[in-house]
């Protein structure tokens, strides 16, 4: 026998077929029930069954999107064009899927390719114009920055020239320094969907970078042995489930202490109460009150998820670009107590890695599309060993010898990351040595989840997990703000 000639593929059988079938129109009611993961076991089921159908892909690649696993979605809808190149919805998945991962240029030429098979089809006239505004935009923002002589926003920005109107009965900064008065103001202020003057959110951004610049890539935070300390995962614009974190487990303070584990905007509409609620517990308590990076505070996601459109709405322009700057500046990871690491996404593609390398990543950026940054704000645990590429298609996924590797090497007990919506708010993976939370409640008023955060005390680290579901909130939907793109992806 030639062990060099290839074997032809299986062709399934009526009853495969028939099968197959099924299992699609079954798939087609949970993914409309928006249950799916059950959608996406099914279309996989299809697959194997019949391998050879451009749909059975392209569904599957939806549900991808839907729970974000992009890069997953990526691949399936290139499978599905390969399969037949007239299936006009895998060039929208395809497009999608880049769209997710901030690769504008690429989404566009499928988009192109749409608009030439249907150039009278309003809604692929719509998502490939909206597309090339995105790539002319970037265009145009890199051929007028001169990076070496570029002034900071924060520099251009004059606050005397700002004058605070007499109907404007909101909070105000006592000295020009948030005070807990001024805390407890625009909570209330907020839950009531009021705005906070621009003159103080300038402020705050201004004053927040400053402090921002004064840490290291990787904090280190000192916990007493008596003393309580909270984690908080994903917060993703929810404002009002942030507010009942806070009824729940108390005001942060100087002996409530909290971590924010990264995305505190997008996808949520009210990003911008959420993330000034934040920046200002920063600055009234800079030594108990703690952020990390995500891998949504940045431009690409940002450009797309709703928080640059939020705030041109509620602020400028100019506004979204500060906040731009001062994401740049937020630390990537924690270490609490010298025992447990926090970070946003997770560990990396080599196994020596030290928290002093963490410390020193010059992380006043955008996040690059790998390295030890780009692994920190977006990789994810996978229950087998070893790694794998990233379902997300940028980062790596980390079996549980990765894990025990890197706390061992670290003289580490565990590992909390968030960057994962969770049905019951957390999970504990890889021998109870890495723990996700995640604290956005029945995520994008859809998933049905619940949230939670994590509580622990400096003696003995042991995390206590507290779950809660969503809070009513006012009718304004999530996803106002994103791009009209990502908004009818479908």
């Amino acid at each position: 026998m030639n062990d060099n000639v290839e074997e032809s593929p299986r062709v399934p059988s009526d009853e495969d077929v028939q099968a197959a079938e099924k299992f699609k129109e079954k798939a087609n009611e949970f993914f409309k029930a928006q249950n799916y993961d059950d959608a996406i076991s099914l279309y996989t089921k299809a697959i194997e069954l019949n391998p050879n159908v451009a749909i059975y892909y392209g569904n599957r690649s939806f549900a991808y999107l839907r729970t974000e696993c992009f890069g997953y979605a990526l691949s399936d809808a290139t499978k599905a064009i390969e399969l037949d190149r007239n299936y006009i919805k895998g060039y929208y998945r395809r497009a999608a899927a880049n769209m997710s991962l901030g690769k504008f240029k690429i989404a566009l030429k499928d988009y192109e390719t749409v608009m030439k098979v249907r150039p009278k089809d309003q809604d692929a006239k719509m998502k490939y114009t909206e597309c090339n505004k995105i790539v002319k935009k970037i265009a145009f923002e890199k051929a007028i920055a001169v990076e070496e002589n570029k002034k900071s926003i924060a520099d251009t920005i004059n606050l005397d020239i700002m004058s605070i109107e007499d109907e404007y009965t909101g909070p105000k900064l006592e000295d020009d320094k948030v005070t807990l008065k001024f805390m407890k103001d625009l909570l209330e202020w907020y839950k009531d969907q009021k705005k906070l003057h621009r003159k103080y959110a300038y402020k705050i951004l201004i004053d927040v970078k400053a402090l921002l610049m004064t840490l290291p890539s990787l904090v280190d935070i000192t916990i007493g042995d008596t003393d309580k300390f909270t984690v908080c995962g994903d917060i993703h614009g929810q404002y009002y489930d942030l507010i009942n974190i806070f009824e729940k487990n108390g005001l942060p303070s100087e002996t409530n202490p909290y971590l924010f584990n990264g995305d505190f905007v997008d996808r949520g509409s009210f990003s911008v109460e959420c993330v000034f609620t934040l920046f200002g517990f920063k600055l009234l308590y800079p030594n108990h009150f703690f952020m990390s990076r995500g891998n949504h505070e940045s431009i690409t996601m940002n450009q797309i998820y709703g928080f640059e459109g939020e705030v041109k709405a509620k602020y400028t322009a100019q506004m979204a670009d500060l906040f731009t700057e001062v994401y740049n500046w937020l630390p990537l990871a924690h270490c609490l107590n010298n025992r447990v690491m926090v970070t946003h996404g997770g560990l990396f593609s080599r196994d020596d890695v030290t928290l002093d390398e963490i410390r020193k990543i010059d992380r006043n950026r955008q996040p690059p599309e790998d390295g030890l940054m780009c692994e920190l704000l977006w990789s994810d645990p996978q229950p087998q060993d070893g790694r794998a590429p990233s379902k997300r298609g940028i980062g790596v996924q980390f079996g549980p010898d990765v894990t025990s590797k890197f706390l061992e090497l670290n003289n580490l007990e565990y590992l909390v990351r968030s960057h994962e919506v969770k049905q019951n708010g957390y999970e504990i993976a890889h021998d109870g040595k890495c723990i996700t939370v995640f604290s956005a409640p029945n995520y994008c008023d859809q998933i049905g989840n619940k949230g939670a955060f994590i509580t622990l005390n400096g003696k003995d680290m042991i995390p206590n997990f507290t779950v809660y579901e969503a809070v009513p909130h006012p009718n304004v939907r999530p996803m106002a703000y994103a791009n009209p793109l990502l908004k009818a992806m479908s």
